[in-house]
């Protein structure tokens, strides 16, 4: 089964975009991260497109580990961009500034979507959004967000997120929950910021998001590192459970109540050992 069947989306915790007019770059960025992001949208300036859609074409990548950032719906280079697609054997689209449930529906059904909601209105529109059959994962982006609401940062600044940022992430997490949805939380811009980072890739994991994006190799085992769980958590799992399996509706373990929901933490965090 591919990373990216329809109705799944397990491709690890750290996805790097790559500008797709790299093509210098596309290996390394395979190599590092879990999954790549080759990017035409924003990555890409207008008078390197056409060079960047070749370079698209001319890479043998294994399509199961990379995902390629479209231009938004409704634009000319959306159209592009999809025509170059079907030129390669990528199939996974990341929707840039994903708003119109109808745009989305109608794309080739060949292709599984990652819906990137970073506008007020793809924010507004995300459970419709994780809905549609042809959606894998969501995402959300906080520097467009912003800017579409007309404020000029998403972070405090001493670098946390601002509350409508914070909002949007949980809307779009809980969007993509309730549809049986991965969550992809946003990339972290500061480079230098590594314990910022690592706060919230670790807080993104135990919130139960999939995956995180970053910009930079440096930042693929900041995440991992985030996303695997302690080995005393591991261990407090595998006891829960096998105490669990001797028991009947809610028992104490360790001084703590246990019942399905916590049982499910434990499941949860033995899922995330890679």
């Amino acid at each position: 089964m591919s990373t990216f069947d329809r109705g799944t989306f397990d491709a690890g915790p750290a996805l790097l975009f790559c500008p797709a007019d790299r093509p210098e770059r596309f290996a390394k960025a395979f190599d590092r991260a879990d999954a790549v992001i080759l990017d035409l949208e924003d990555a890409v300036s207008a008078d390197a497109k056409v060079r960047a859609r070749g370079a698209l074409i001319e890479s043998h990548l294994d399509p199961d580990r990379v995902i390629v950032r479209v231009s938004p719906p409704g634009t000319e280079e959306f159209v592009s961009d999809l025509a170059t697609l079907s030129q390669t054997d990528y199939r996974t689209v990341m929707v840039a500034k994903a708003e119109s449930v109808k745009r989305i529906r109608r794309l080739d059904p060949r292709f599984a979507v990652i819906a990137l909601c970073e506008t007020a209105r793809g924010i507004a529109a995300s459970e419709r959004i994780a809905e549609l059959d042809n959606v894998v994962a969501l995402m959300w982006g906080a520097e467009d967000l912003v800017a579409s609401l007309g404020g000029t940062s998403s972070r405090k600044p001493k670098g946390a997120y601002r509350d409508v940022a914070r909002y949007a992430r949980s809307r779009v997490l809980i969007a993509a929950g309730a549809y049986g949805k991965a969550a992809i939380d946003a990339v972290h811009l500061d480079l230098q910021d590594t314990r910022g980072l690592a706060r919230e890739a670790a807080d993104a994991a135990a919130s139960g998001f999939a995956a995180t994006a970053c910009i930079h190799p440096d930042q693929v085992e900041v995440i991992r590192d985030a996303y695997r769980p302690e080995a005393r958590n591991v261990a407090w799992a595998r006891a829960v459970l096998d105490a669990a399996a001797t028991e009947r509706g809610v028992f104490a373990f360790e001084g703590r109540m246990v019942d399905e929901p916590v049982l499910r933490h434990a499941r949860a965090v033995l899922r995330r050992i890679r």
